[in-house]
């Protein structure tokens, strides 16, 4: 059984990161599998030194022929028995390259359908219709497009996103974010996009600061220029009300998150509609008690908070007082923390997600 997998870009993102670990891990694999990709990125070399197979395909216009031409030639060469696709316009292209053959489609869907209109929207929609089965990365989410789209249940399936823990766990040496030491280093995670909500984030660090305590927060993610105003909203704000370069720090896109979830006292995540959270699963991987809004991929992500504190979405004064009841019992969380880091270990690793697709894949085939 041979797999392909489809993607776009090999930039900086979390389909990306979740696809790298694969690729780094695929010896311990029951298939073999390839990657096609259309576009380069930060992980290029990353992935290229990975050990996997790896193509560059890109077409040259939508709906390209010579492309598909092309990627059916490298399908059938490569004895390809499954298509998983990580964006639907590659589920689209596989299932006109694969016409005629018995070459089975499926795709991962990496987000919600929130904002999509028109042409997009029905693109979308046919996308999830096309292909041997559906795989989401939560149930919340699986059964979000369920009930909206009338999907067949038994053509769909979870499979959580996984962690490397080789990742978090090779950052031996600690190099420190600054020269002298404060109360609390805090930190956040994550592109500045429209599934996070960042500015919900700043306006607590202001409460934070106004209440007097000693502390340093980092924003570890990139401002994306078609979604630029999320990050200067957020700077604007910091810088306004004096938090920016004293106690507010944006560092943008950052290979060595490892070494920054390693020093921090705490995690703070706030979420517009992420689909899993692989930047909280990482804080829980190193240790760090989280602090998550009540959106319902961070409840399942959490338990409910079992594994993570959770707060009201938007609202910056709850998370606040949240976050005072872990100042004052530092201990409660530290535990907490250290049981999440075991639920992560046990259902999150690399292993176990090529454990989930290989039963579906066996299946389908």
């Amino acid at each position: 059984m041979k797999i392909a997998y489809m993607f776009g870009a090999l930039r900086r993102g979390g389909t990306e990161t979740l696809m790298l670990d694969m690729f780094k891990n695929g010896q311990t694999s029951d298939f073999q599998f390839i990657g096609i990709h259309r576009k380069g990125g930060e992980y290029k070399e990353d992935f290229y030194t990975s050990g996997q197979k790896l193509f560059s395909l890109a077409p040259r216009f939508p709906f390209d022929v010579f492309y598909l031409f092309k990627l059916r030639k490298l399908l059938k060469n490569n004895n390809i028995d499954i298509v998983h696709a990580q964006i639907s316009i590659d589920t689209l292209y596989a299932k006109l390259a694969t016409f005629g053959t018995k070459i089975k489609i499926i795709q991962t869907v990496h987000c919600f359908d929130f904002g999509m209109k028109g042409f997009f929207a029905n693109f979308f929609k046919k996308s999830l219709k096309l292909t041997a089965a559906n795989i989401f990365v939560s149930n919340f989410q699986k059964n979000y497009y369920i009930k909206k789209y009338n999907l067949l249940p038994d053509n769909q399936h979870v499979v959580y996103n996984c962690i490397s823990f080789e990742k978090i766990d090779n950052q031996k040496e600690i190099i420190p974010l600054f020269a002298q030491k404060c109360e609390l280093l805090i930190g956040s995670v994550g592109n500045f996009v429209y599934v996070r909500n960042q500015i919900v984030i700043c306006r607590f660090l202001k409460l934070l600061s106004d209440a007097g305590y000693d502390f340093r927060f980092v924003f570890a993610g990139l401002r994306i220029e078609s979604q630029s105003h999320l990050y200067d909203e957020c700077v604007d704000f910091c810088r306004t009300n004096g938090l920016l370069d004293t106690k507010v720090f944006f560092l943008g896109g950052r290979n060595d998150i490892p070494n920054i979830l390693r020093q921090l006292d705490a995690f703070v995540y706030s979420s517009a509609h992420d689909t899993f959270g692989i930047a909280v699963a990482e804080a829980m991987t190193a240790g760090v008690p989280v602090f998550v809004n009540d959106w319902g991929a961070m409840n399942e992500l959490t338990e409910n908070g079992k594994y993570g504190t959770v707060y009201q979405s938007n609202n910056p004064q709850d998370l606040f007082e949240k976050f005072t009841d872990f100042i004052k019992n530092k201990e409660i969380y530290k535990q907490k923390a250290q049981n999440a880091n075991k639920f992560v270990r046990e259902n999150l690793s690399v292993t176990k997600i090529f454990e989930n697709l290989n039963k579906i894949y066996k299946n389908i085939i």
